[in-house]
């Protein structure tokens, strides 16, 4: 059995990403044991035994400094990224959503982490880069292809140097915005051959988030605050097999399959 950290970020609070991410990796159950680290909460950091990553999103400033799990945190994406770098060594899989690719930008220097002028809530089209073009976990998705996000900050003004020092290539960027003066965010970046993070959430099951987001007082929260076209179209966009549903059936199963086969045959040689 090959095993899979899914690393907590989300502070205690009550979430959709974490059960999202336990019953994808539910359907590999034959080949991946689970274990599961409440960073944020417990301070729990796993250490190299694991073949597979999985760094969830959650909320607040991902700059945030003080907290004891900060430093052992920063210390496992270094000792992962150090490991990798072992030609000998059996690689270790790594994916990044949202929180947790900011501060994996943050901490590779690869761009400007900061706070959004105002809160992405919904489901937005993305647009492939060159590299996202040639991107395998991208090809059977269109471009644009639908997302949905849910943030306050956004990494922008990317280290194209360093960017090219490590290798590292930005697959897409927000969507276009023809009446604003805003830089588009990176909304996706391959770190490395084995490490790939997103700005947004692969993991979004649209079923379930519709019948989440369907409850009274959910609803009434979100038009209050986004306003009720958004929440429309956004619920419109779940029920739409060719956007959000297209997004969850390929990115993290292309992610689990590929990472699955790639050590599977390193363990045969």
């Amino acid at each position: 059995m090959l095993r899979i950290a899914l690393i907590d970020l989300y502070n205690g609070e009550a979430n959709r990403g974490i059960p999202m991410l336990k019953s994808i990796v539910g359907r590999y159950a034959d080949t991946l044991e689970l274990r599961h680290f409440d960073v944020r909460v417990k301070c729990e950091i796993p250490d190299l035994s694991h073949d597979i990553y999985f760094f969830s999103g959650g909320p607040g400033d991902p700059l945030e400094a003080g907290g004891p799990w900060q430093a052992p945190f920063y210390n496992l994406l270094e000792s992962l990224w150090q490991h990798n770098q072992n030609q000998q060594a059996s690689k270790k899989y790594c994916l990044f959503i949202c929180h947790s690719f900011q501060m994996a930008c943050h901490h590779f220097g690869l761009g400007e982490v900061s706070q959004r002028y105002k809160m992405s809530f919904g489901t937005y089209p993305v647009h492939k880069t060159h590299a996202g073009k040639e991107e395998p976990f991208f090809k059977d998705l269109p471009d644009p292809f639908y997302i949905a996000d849910f943030r306050r900050f956004q990494v922008t003004k990317p280290n194209h140097l360093r960017i090219k020092k490590m290798g590292a290539s930005i697959l897409c960027l927000e969507k276009l915005r023809s009446n604003s003066h805003f830089e588009r965010a990176l909304m996706a970046v391959r770190f490395s051959p084995e490490m790939i993070g997103t700005q947004f959430h692969p993991e979004a099951d649209p079923g379930g988030l519709h019948q989440y987001f369907m409850e009274e007082d959910r609803r009434k929260s979100i038009e209050e605050e986004h306003g009720a076209a958004r929440y429309a179209r956004m619920m419109r966009d779940l029920k739409n097999p060719q956007k959000i549903l297209r997004t969850f059936n390929t990115l993290i199963p292309a992610f689990l399959d590929h990472a699955i086969q790639q050590l599977d045959m390193a363990l045969a040689i």
